[in-house]
């Protein structure tokens, strides 16, 4: 089960944080990724850390901006945003999965609720 945190309204070049806490599995086995989806559109993939959080991928959008950081320790997985843009305002859902592609959304296996970010200009 996963459940995730942080979301909220911020004004456009402001921070958040979310957070995504693991239960009823082994957290350490889990690719976990951060994926995000507007009314209309498609999820889209937003980054994803490897299962011992030494290699992380980012979407384009996102890169320098974003920054994925896991705690095996406490179960969570964490995305820390800066400069946010209000093209960044989505739902944002964290994922897990055991292996495979770290971009596909079909590749994950386990979801969690979602966290609406909204960024105002």
């Amino acid at each position: 089960q996963l459940q995730a945190c942080g979301g909220g309204l911020v004004q456009a070049g402001g921070s958040l944080r979310l957070s995504c806490a693991a239960s009823g599995g082994t957290f350490s086995r889990y690719i976990m990724g951060w994926f995000r989806q507007v009314p209309g559109k498609e999820r889209e993939f937003v980054a994803a850390i490897s299962w011992s959080g030494v290699s992380a991928y980012y979407a384009d959008s996102v890169k320098g901006r974003f920054t994925i950081s896991r705690d095996n320790a406490k179960n969570t997985v964490y995305l820390q945003m800066i400069s946010l843009k209000p093209d960044d305002t989505a739902v944002y859902y964290c994922a897990a999965h055991t292996g495979g592609s770290y971009y596909s959304v079909s590749e994950y296996d386990y979801w969690g609720q979602g966290t609406l970010v909204t960024v105002s200009s």
